[in-house]
């Protein structure tokens, strides 16, 4: 199932305080949303509690996907359920998991890790005014240790939004930048979790863009930590425009990943690159840790997937879709700063 999270009404990007966000199922015409919210609650009463939202349904685990699953089949018989069938251009998309339990996310594509170091060195000499030859800046080498365990951050998970959301440039930044990935959603947790059956550990996939300040991002890592306010500012993780459970994800490690902007093609690369995949991920992050369902986990942007690594970075008002085989299409205008 491709599973999102919406309102009901078209044109409603921003997100308003207390609004009653739903949870649907992608019909398999593509241009339409069962309201699995408005169905369980129809159809199953007291028990309808599992699709009251996508961590709801998550923790319901393999009894709640197969409720929602009977839900949507029985929606595309023509049966009650379709009482609850809406037009895909007649709701707003939310992030599919507005809230995530945690927030991580990871560095695994070689080309990527080189081009930007290297696109780093560029901007913080441009910064300057000088080359990084001048300013002393070491040529890009890869560290071991990126080859040997996969690297990762904690990100801001109360600045989700989803797909067609408008995403704030901050005010602190005048180099905005986008980041193409694949990422995960858990569907439980656990401690210590072996490579080996760390895939039974994942509900689904999704679409996720990293936005990111890079002048403050390379302005301040200087000082051997961050990043920080480089990715942490309002609307600047963007999950969507669905989440495409595991059960129908033929082989993760095949996908096609492309960004455009305006319409014109930046960047494409594949999943199939990944140094470390989700599996290792997985059991290093869970080491001595014990993971929550519910938790999502990024990929690191695909070699090509952002502006840094090939010299194009964003203006306001530029409108930027990614693009990864088996999933869909996630699209965000990104607008100026509020005043």
């Amino acid at each position: 199932m491709k599973l999102l999270t919406f309102v009901p009404g078209a044109g409603a990007f921003e997100t308003a305080p207390g609004e009653a966000r739903r949870i649907g199922a992608l019909m398999a015409d593509g241009g339409r949303v069962l309201d699995l919210t408005t169905a369980a609650a129809a159809r199953m009463g007291a028990e309808a509690g599992f699709a009251a939202s996508m961590l709801a349904l998550i923790d319901a685990g393999a009894d709640g996907l197969g409720r929602a699953a009977e839900l949507l089949a029985e929606a595309e018989r023509g049966g009650a359920a379709a009482d609850a069938v809406v037009a895909l251009d007649a709701i707003s998309f939310r992030s599919p998991l507005p809230r995530p339990r945690q927030m991580r996310d990871c560095l695994v594509f070689e080309t990527h890790l080189i081009q930007a170091m290297e696109g780093g060195r560029r901007l913080l000499a441009g910064l300057k005014g000088t080359t990084p030859e001048a300013l002393g800046l070491p040529p890009v080498t890869v560290p071991q240790v990126w080859y040997e365990q996969p690297i990762y951050y904690k990100a801001n998970r109360f600045s989700v939004i989803g797909h067609e959301q408008p995403v704030r440039w901050p005010s602190h930044s005048k180099l905005m930048d986008y980041e193409l990935e694949l990422g995960i959603v858990l569907a439980k947790g656990g401690r210590d979790i072996p490579a080996t059956t760390a895939h039974d550990h994942i509900f689904g996939y999704t679409i996720f863009n990293d936005m990111t300040a890079r002048d403050t991002q390379f302005t301040e890592m200087q000082g051997s930590l961050g990043p920080a306010k480089g990715k942490d500012f309002d609307t600047g993780n963007i999950i969507g425009p669905w989440i495409v459970t595991a059960d129908e994800m033929t082989d993760p490690y095949a996908l096609g990943m492309r960004v455009r902007v305006n319409g014109e093609l930046r960047g494409e690369g594949s999943s199939a690159s990944m140094q470390h995949r989700f599996d290792r991920i997985l059991a290093h992050i869970s080491r001595d840790e014990t993971l929550h369902a519910g938790e999502f986990i990024g990929s690191g942007t695909v070699g090509n997937g952002c502006g840094i690594e090939t010299g194009q970075l964003l203006d306001p008002g530029d409108v930027v879709e990614l693009e990864i085989d088996g999933i869909g299409r996630l699209r965000n205008r990104i607008t100026p700063p509020r005043v």
